[in-house]
């Protein structure tokens, strides 16, 4: 039986119907150990998956700790490796890897407080309303309503061992730093919690996200002629709209990779190259994508077991 504060959470979180099986990334640190025991109080079936990059060199027993603690929990519990190469961007190519290793669908334990620092690390990337949107929601994210502060709570009641990730407090992380010193600063700014407010914005922005990609779903992004003939506010959403499915559905390009390509539409260059290894050409008419210069492997390599 859990405790009454899980009780109380779950009316703030999106879990599906009790009985429903659901995979769960859980690393051992509190908001994912939060997650599999709200699943197990949702009713779900979880089955808690741990990742281990092997970057740090006691990654190897932070499996154990979710182990014991889907155990305790009464959840299923899978142990996956994957092997990402020593290089530039490792937090990046760490992060790729383990939502490449996790099943499709597996929910995370993000919460608001990681909301509002997703937005304004979007914000600082130039994302526009994909990014500023944040995340949504839902299976994926069914603990999106609660605050970090919840999360330990609730950890710190079922008296569950949690993972210490010491690079949590690595300012050369942008995320650290966003949430240490940026969060806390437009806190003190605004005189009230931030966290709340940018969360709600979100909500408004997705909405009006949600209208723009009814409207520039009518445009051919490839088509050079549909694009210039739309307002500038359609040819910028068509554009996002298709780089994103070339490059990373699960996160908005850049407006500065947009931009590039809008340049291409219009004549400007011939030619152009946008994160992700993809070249944007024009000809006949038509705006043609393929990857950009030789191919080579990926960066990331990965070994589940």
């Amino acid at each position: 039986m859990l405790s009454g504060l899980a009780a109380s959470l779950l009316s703030r979180c999106s879990f599906p119907a009790p009985g429903t099986p659901v995979a769960l990334g859980v690393s051992g640190g509190p908001d994912s150990l939060a997650l599999l025991a709200l699943a197990v109080a949702a009713g779900c079936e979880p089955t808690a998956y741990h990742v281990d990059h092997g970057i740090r060199p006691d990654s190897t027993g932070e499996a154990g700790v979710v182990e014991r603690a889907a155990g305790g929990l009464g959840a299923g519990f899978v142990s996956l490796r994957v092997e990402v190469a020593p290089g530039p961007n490792l937090e990046a190519r760490a992060r790729a890897a383990r939502f490449a290793a996790l099943p499709e669908g597996a929910a995370t334990g993000h919460t608001a407080d990681d909301q509002a620092e997703t937005i304004l690390l979007n914000l600082i990337r130039g994302s526009g309303l994909d990014g500023l949107s944040g995340m949504r929601g839902g299976p994926r994210h069914p603990i999106l309503g609660l605050r970090r502060a919840e999360t330990h709570a609730l950890v710190a009641e079922l008296g569950l061992e949690v993972v210490d990730d010491p690079s949590n407090e690595d300012p050369s992380y942008r995320r650290n730093r966003v949430r240490a010193e940026l969060v806390p600063l437009l806190g003190a700014i605004g005189e009230r919690d931030l966290v709340p407010v940018l969360c709600r914005q979100a909500e408004l922005l997705f909405e009006e996200a949600a209208l723009l990609d009814e409207l520039a779903g009518h445009l051919d992004p490839e088509s050079v002629a549909s694009l210039q003939a739309a307002p500038v506010a359609l040819r910028r959403r068509a554009v996002r709209r298709w780089l994103r499915g070339l490059v990373d559905p699960e996160h908005a390009p850049d407006a500065a990779a947009v931009e590039r390509v809008l340049e291409v539409a219009e004549g400007g260059t011939t030619a152009c190259e946008i994160p992700g290894g993809v070249r944007v050409r024009r000809s006949r008419g038509r705006l043609l994508a393929g990857p950009a210069g030789p191919a080579r492997p990926s960066p990331v390599t990965g070994t589940v077991r």
